[in-house]
This record gives structure tokens, sequence and C-alpha cells, in this order.
């Protein structure tokens, strides 16, 4: 008798659980652009199709847990140059770069990266600056 009881309890706090679940997926982010290969927008090479400025220098030092942890992936350095970036408002990571991991005092291997964070031009601004600038060639 106790047993069907609970029965209907425990399908509650079961549909419960099921529910909230999905309450703390994390909705996807889109980007203005995508590097595929490490799903930020950040990139070891200049854009060149797209008019942008500079917002400033994003530095970063990915660090290994212990001795015998792995080596810090590219995917992992960009996501944390990405995550600096994005505090400071850009809509992308260009000339990212970094090298081999080191072991310091408080680390077994960190690894630095540094990167240009930039912000891209609306096409109004691009326009009116594009305009400015024939308006007074001439």
């Amino acid at each position: 008798m106790k047993l069907k009881n609970c029965l209907p309890l425990a399908a509650v706090v079961a549909l419960a659980f099921a529910s909230s679940a999905h309450a703390f997926e994390k909705p996807k982010k889109t980007y203005v652009v995508v590097n595929e290969a490490a799903g930020v927008p950040v990139f070891p090479y200049d854009i060149t199709d797209r008019p942008y400025e500079v917002i400033g220098q994003v530095e970063a030092g990915v660090r290994k847990a212990t001795i015998f942890s792995k080596e810090a992936s590219q995917e992992k350095i960009y996501r944390e140059l990405w995550e600096r970036a994005e505090k400071m408002g850009a809509d992308a990571v260009v000339k990212a770069n970094y090298g081999d991991s080191h072991v310091s005092a408080f680390s077994w291997g960190k690894t630095n990266a540094t990167g240009v964070a930039i912000k891209f031009k609306s096409d109004a601004t691009t326009t009116a600056s594009g305009a400015a600038g024939v308006g007074t060639a001439n």
C-alpha cells in the first residue's frame, strides 16, 4: 500500500528534475565571425575583408593542473583569449599566438598567449567615413 502512494510522488520528482535540466542549458552563442576549428572568434591571422578598430592587447595564460596533465590545446588557449576579449567588448581576436608550455614557481606548465582584440565597424560608420573621405578629396 505504501509503495502505491510513493509512486506518484516519485513520478513528480522525476519530472521536476527533467524539466529543470533544460533550464540550466546555456543558449548557443552567436558571433559576428567565428573560427570553426576553435568555435570562438579568435584567429592567428589578421582579418582584411572588413574594417575594424583595435580595442587593445589581450593576454592569457593557461596552466596545467599537474605535471602529468596534457599540454593546453589550441582550442583551450583560444577560448581563454576570447573570454578576456569578450569582457573588453570585442567582436573578435586577431593575430593570436602562443608559445610552448614552461614550468614556473606556481605552475607545472603554463602557456602564455597574446592577441589583438578588435571591434568591427558598422556599415553606417564605414559608409559615412568613406563618404567623408571622398568628399574631402574633391
